[in-house]
């Protein structure tokens, strides 16, 4: 990489950082607002689901929910609920990955998972709390039509089930451990555990803005290609950054036995397909003809985080 290369990626790292501040912000604004406060009775399972859905994060999903939806000039009074909506099923995700049954692990975040700090019968609940919190949002969404609300709803339940979806993603790469997979069988658990949500974000935005269904196409190009790459910059991440820069247990994938791009591929050439799915993804939604900056942005980041 030249200097001015060099320049110009420290600098949209520099940007799209203060791009996730600010709607991480906005994004905590509306989750205060949607969920239960922690003094509601029952009052151990709503501090439970705070406990998590506050401890920080990228807030990745709802900020490409944001940014797809500012591509074009979405109502915020759908666009920003949505994105919460989505960080709430994201978060469910986790506490369910971490319990003792799944991942086991001790460390989401930085902090205690949730099992560690409430038990498992509480974290159990919390998840499931979460994941029924997201579609009683959709279902009072504010800013678009009966049918784009119907629309986006189906799209969700769709990313949050088991075809091709979060929980059918999460069974296969149970089923997978400890034993080869092919490339192609590692991309489909992948395309279904991490990149269904994603690709959901991406597609939800362009719903909720008006996209037509030639955009829509190019932007679910853009968000598969970018899933698959964040999957494999995870895998990379847990072989090689510490547990205190990931904010949860690092190389418990390898002490798991998981399929991971690492364990297929190598680190160099994982990344190397990683930096290429990437590229595929900016190209794609360069097509579109609109300004799509942050998206980019986004992309870059997904490749090059350090965490």
């Amino acid at each position: 990489m030249d200097k001015n290369s060099a320049t110009k990626t420290q600098a949209s790292s520099v940007a799209i950082t203060d791009y996730f501040k600010q709607q991480s912000a906005r994004v905590e604004q509306w989750l205060e607002r949607l969920l239960p406060a922690s003094n509601k009775a029952p009052v151990t399972i709503h501090e439970a689901m705070r406990y998590s859905i506050f401890a920080g994060g990228k807030r990745l999903r709802p900020a490409l929910v944001i940014a797809t939806g500012e591509v074009f000039d979405a109502d915020e009074q759908a666009l920003l609920p949505t994105a919460c909506a989505l960080e709430m099923i994201h978060t469910y995700s986790l506490i369910h990955d971490d319990l003792p049954a799944m991942d086991n692990d001790d460390l989401r975040r930085g902090r205690p998972t949730n099992h560690k700090v409430y038990g498992e019968a509480m974290a159990i609940l919390a998840g499931d709390a979460l994941l029924t919190q997201a579609f009683i949002t959709l279902a009072n969404l504010e800013g678009v039509s009966a049918e784009t609300k119907v629309r986006v709803s189906a799209e969700v339940a769709q990313a949050a089930g088991t075809v091709n979806a979060l929980i059918g993603g999460q069974v296969l790469d149970i089923q997978n451990e400890g034993r080869p997979v092919t490339a192609e069988e590692l991309d489909a658990i992948h395309r279904a555990k991490t990149g269904a949500l994603i690709r959901c974000c991406v597609r939800v935005g362009a719903m909720i803005g008006g996209a037509s269904e030639s955009e829509l196409q190019l932007l679910t190009e853009y968000a598969e290609k970018s899933g698959l790459a964040f999957q494999i910059a995870d895998d990379v991440l847990d072989a090689t950054a510490t547990s205190e820069e990931l904010g949860k247990t690092a190389g418990k994938d390898e002490a798991s036995q998981k399929a991971t791009y690492v364990a297929l591929y190598g680190i160099e050439s994982a990344r190397q397909r990683a930096e290429q799915l990437c590229q595929e993804a900016i190209e794609a939604v360069q097509k579109i003809g609109r300004e799509t900056a942050q998206l980019e942005a986004i992309a870059r980041f997904i490749v090059e985080r350090k965490h």
